[in-house]
């Protein structure tokens, strides 16, 4: 049972994470990536990660405990896209609020 509940888990989060830079990497848009920033290393990256998650829940065996691979595999993505939302890999920048304009001479 718990090797069926740690590799859906590690697969969830494989499997979660890969998702937005194979997105980014299909959309061509710039994601941050241990490999570079660009669509092409986001869109292999993503499907090495897709590939791997698919794998782990494979090695898993979730046939023999369905309910605890399912929910481990949740939590794992469920983990990670927490993770993506909150801080993510290279923390946070927010963006400046706009200024408001300067009054201008009056006309």
């Amino acid at each position: 049972m718990w090797q069926t509940i740690v590799l859906s888990g590690l697969g969830g989060v494989l499997g979660g994470n890969a998702l937005p830079h194979f997105v980014r990497g299909i959309t061509r848009e710039r994601y941050p990536n241990l490999t570079g920033n660009g669509p092409l290393s986001n869109l292999v990256g993503g499907w090495a990660g897709l590939v791997m998650a698919l794998l782990l829940v494979h090695w898993a065996d979730p046939g023999r405990h369905p309910g605890w691979a399912f929910g481990s595999t949740a939590a794992g993505v469920l983990l990670i896209g927490l993770f993506h939302a909150g801080p993510g890999a290279f923390g946070r920048k927010e963006t400046p609020a706009p200024a408001a304009p300067r009054p201008g001479p009056a006309a």
